[in-house]
């Protein structure tokens, strides 16, 4: 799995907004990449470069 520490539940930032991390993938390339649920309720997927952690 990858290094990071975006494991699910961890709060991060995308350029849509802020969220919590709710799934983890692996793409056919061998990528990971990392659902995020918004306050509406939409998950979308990001790789792990489109995410930064909340700080605090």
């Amino acid at each position: 799995m990858s290094e990071s520490i975006f494991a699910p539940g961890a709060d991060v930032v995308t350029a849509r907004g802020r969220g919590a991390v709710v799934d983890v993938r692996a793409t056919a390339s061998g990528k990971f990449v990392f659902g995020v649920e918004d306050a509406d309720g939409e998950v979308t997927y990001f790789t792990e470069k489109a995410l930064r952690l909340v700080e605090g």
